[in-house]
């Protein structure tokens, strides 16, 4: 087979080689992961929607500090819902709550403790004055005025979308690249609006890329099930331009995810996901542990997003504090059977990029090691 791989995408955003890393928000984005993955010729995003500003303005000063290279920062783009609006639920969904609160030991919550943050438009600001090159949204696009801002910095606009009519509108809006992120990924689902498929517009990933390809002119990203070169060389065959992975990377020696989390990747199978609202009101693929089958056990729906994150927070730092997987959010896509132990991120991509290369027929790449 004689492939390029290296496509326009890579020639529009300055990269060597068509992988993206996801933007993982809460805890496995770190700036060493970030400029590892930009370093080795791909795109390192760092997952900042859950960022204070002053935190996201000081990962990307360290990223620069780390490489030279382009990399992405990625955020929700959505109008965040207040707990105001939520009052007469809180209650309930805190009394449930509660019981997994004394499993852990630690202190009860009531409705008047819930405060949701909404830093999106300062988190934008903080972009836009660091010239990051590369800015990346999830559960929508940017709104018209903040695009028409990063475009008059000259600054790459990517939008992560489930449908091909989430893909068309984010053409029309002038996002420049595309991530078709089927159902097969892991973490939090793209879909801009939750009302008419409230656990997301859940398509495999191979069949959203091509017919999402067939309707826009910009590149696309294939995003979900991306685990190494033969991922990334079924994906260019149905049209994507790149690939973006992020499951592949959690595991990685520069991921910030628990190593209590790691370990339960590892001992994942494809069989281990479901797709939950229980940890953050929206839908997202993890691991099935004890919170999410005592959430569902309960039968009460999630509050909406953010509130419903909020309101598990403390549940989350404390099973990060006890080391205790069966109270994480452990997102993870279906293909966890190819994850490695304490492997190099630079590593993870120069394999990949090999394996892509000799599916190809191509040369080979430099040594990861040297």
């Amino acid at each position: 087979m004689n492939m390029q791989l290296y496509t326009e995408l890579c020639q529009r955003f300055g990269i060597r080689y068509p992988v993206f890393l996801a933007g993982m928000a809460g805890g496995p984005s770190t700036a060493d992961l970030v400029a590892a993955v930009s370093d080795a010729g791909g795109l390192g995003t760092l997952g900042a929607a859950y960022m204070e500003p002053a935190a996201i303005r000081q990962s990307i000063q360290d990223i620069r500090k780390l490489t030279d290279k382009p990399f992405a920062v990625n955020l929700f783009a959505s109008t965040a819902t207040q707990a105001s609006d939520n009052l007469d639920r809180i209650g309930e969904v805190q009394h449930e709550l509660n019981r997994m609160r004394e499993t852990l030991g630690i202190p009860q919550a009531g409705a008047d403790q819930v405060a949701a943050a909404d830093w999106f438009e300062k988190q934008f600001t903080v972009l836009l004055e660091e010239k990051v090159p590369v800015i990346s949204t999830a559960f929508g696009i940017l709104p018209e005025p903040l695009m028409r801002q990063a475009k008059a910095a000259n600054l790459l606009v990517v939008t992560m979308v489930t449908t091909v009519n989430e893909a068309l509108m984010a053409e029309q809006a002038g996002c420049d690249a595309i991530v078709a992120q089927g159902s097969d990924a892991g973490g939090h689902r793209g879909t801009f609006d939750l009302t008419e498929h409230p656990m997301g517009a859940n398509i495999g990933t191979f069949s959203l890329v091509p017919q999402i390809v067939d309707q826009v002119k910009i590149p696309v990203i294939a995003a979900g099930g991306v685990m190494d070169g033969r991922g990334l060389v079924a994906s260019l065959v149905l049209g994507a331009q790149g690939v973006q992975m992020g499951t592949r990377f959690l595991t990685a020696l520069e991921s910030g995810a628990h190593e209590v989390y790691k370990q339960a990747l590892l001992e994942s199978t494809e069989e281990s996901t479901v797709i939950t609202q229980a940890f953050s009101g929206r839908p997202a693929r993890g691991i099935r542990n004890a919170f999410i089958r005592r959430w569902d056990a309960t039968a009460l729906e999630p509050l909406p997003f953010p509130v419903q994150n909020t309101v598990t927070r403390d549940i989350r730092n404390a099973a990060n504090r006890q080391n205790n997987p069966d109270y994480m959010s452990l997102w993870a896509g279906q293909g966890t059977r190819r994850l490695t132990s304490g492997q190099r991120a630079k590593a993870i991509v120069y394999e990949t990029i090999q394996e892509a290369l000799s599916l190809c027929g191509s040369s080979e790449i430099t040594d990861p090691h040297e």
